[in-house]
């Protein structure tokens, strides 16, 4: 086995910021593509869209009366932390202003941190703060030139004014801070290029896969979900709606029939019907009956499913009219 020498490059402590940099850089880049690449995020009538995340966070975040004002423009709010994300791992993961980049990161972490993940107890259950306080060594470090497209963009410049790689301690400092400014401005177009670029594509594919408004007519009857006799007291039945979602009908007295959305409410996975209540698998979250919150992360119940006993059959209720 190889051993490093003492006076090894790859001894430096700033080596091991590499392994936080991949990590936090792919993470935020691909939680920032994921949101534009889901139909259900732009839409305002999803209870997994953004806008209805916003309503239900503000209710029981310190910053509520700002979330609710982000609500109110759900839209460009909900791009704007995609691409947020995007921008902030992309960044971290070339080196291009990495300390900025690390600053994004840290204020979108603790922005989730104070709406979804405020409710979630013990607070260590929840990712956000974790992330927050994980952004802090770049914050801090930076890159430290290591795998940086800024140290790289500072080297062409220093090349082309004819300077050495490295200043050197006779450099006049005018002559560094000309270095620094030109870098910065090559940097900077370099984002605003990406950006203007990923913000026109990425706008226009996520408003494309936002479901257009139903213009439909009102049903005189909902689809059928089950047999009034198929279902025994204290039973559900799992069933999937018009528009794909599943969902779970239960009948918890003789005379009563629910139906619920069967999407967890904190982070969309699927929950299941563990009698008598719901249990999500991905962080624990638990749900009674009637679709409340019982324990875990969840923000909010169970989206309620209307339905409606009809001639010895469990139907969706009508729409409204």
């Amino acid at each position: 086995m190889t051993r490093l020498r003492l006076d090894s490059p790859r001894r430096s402590p700033v080596w091991m910021l590499l392994p936080l940099r991949a990590f936090l850089g792919g993470t935020f880049l691909y939680a920032g593509l994921s949101k534009l690449f889901d139909t259900h995020y732009l839409d305002d009538a999803s209870p997994l869209g953004v806008q209805a995340q916003m309503v239900n966070a503000a209710a029981s975040s310190p910053i509520g009366p700002l979330v609710s004002l982000a609500a109110d423009q759900a839209t460009a709010a909900g791009l704007a932390i995609a691409f947020g994300e995007v921008a902030a791992g992309l960044a971290t993961l070339l080196g291009l202003f990495t300390r900025l980049a690390a600053l994004g990161g840290v204020l979108l972490s603790l922005g989730f941190f104070l709406t979804v993940s405020w409710t979630t107890w013990p607070y260590y259950l929840g990712a956000d703060i974790v992330f927050a306080v994980a952004w802090t060594p770049l914050l801090i470090a930076g890159d430290a030139g290591v795998l940086s497209l800024t140290a790289w963009l500072r080297r062409k410049v220093r090349h082309g004014l004819g300077l050495p790689t490295h200043p050197t301690p006779e450099e006049r400092e005018a002559v560094q801070e000309d270095v620094e400014r030109r870098t910065v401005l090559r940097g900077g177009l370099i984002a605003g290029a990406v950006t203007a670029a990923g913000v026109t594509a990425g706008s226009a594919l996520a408003l494309a896969r936002r479901p257009a408004s139903s213009s439909a007519a009102p049903v005189s009857r909902g689809p059928v979900i089950a047999a009034v006799d198929d279902v025994a007291v204290g039973s559900s039945k799992s069933f999937t709606t018009p528009d794909g979602t599943p969902a779970y009908l239960l009948r918890p007295a003789p005379d009563t029939f629910l139906a619920f959305n069967a999407t967890c409410r904190h982070q969309g996975c699927p929950v299941s019907y563990v009698g008598p209540g719901f249990r999500c698998p991905c962080h624990g979250a638990t749900y009674d009956e009637h679709g409340q919150v019982t324990g875990g992360p969840a923000p909010a119940p169970l989206v309620k499913i209307p339905v409606a006993v009809v001639e010895g059959q469990v139907v969706l209720a009508e729409p409204a009219g």
